[in-house]
């Protein structure tokens, strides 16, 4: 009996193709062992958007209140030119990005501008309220 046990071990070892069965349960089950977890990308950072008036204060563009018109943040242009605020200069607008400490006020890095208003002037309330 114990030879008989030999001979079909070494058959399976020996002859190519004899025994394929425990050889794909193997792979299969070697495999499954070494699935890796996706890799996880770092979180980006969350962009927030502000909205107020392009200004221009000692060589910057900066992002003022409407209302008071007192400095909200300076303006950093994140892929587009840093010219590309002096068409909105007294203009009301919207300003995507990421805000970062500053000197006396926050830096806001801006991907992008959406206009709200040709005037710097503040919304008229509404009816009602």
């Amino acid at each position: 009996m114990y030879c008989r046990t030999c001979i079909a071990v070494l058959a399976v070892f020996l002859v190519p193709g004899a025994w394929t069965g425990s050889i794909a349960v193997a792979a299969g089950f070697a495999g499954a062992q070494e699935k890796k977890e996706p890799t996880k990308s770092a979180p980006k950072p969350a962009g927030t958007s502000l909205t107020g008036c392009v200004d221009e204060q000692d060589g910057r563009y900066v992002l003022v209140d409407d209302r008071t018109l007192n400095p909200i943040a300076d303006l950093a242009a994140e892929g587009f030119p840093q010219d590309g605020f002096a068409k909105h200069l007294g203009h009301k607008v919207t300003v995507r990005g990421t805000s970062s400490p500053g000197g006396t006020r926050p830096l806001f890095r801006v991907r992008s501008v959406e206009a709200v208003s040709d005037v710097c002037a503040p919304e008229p309330p509404r009816p009602g309220k």
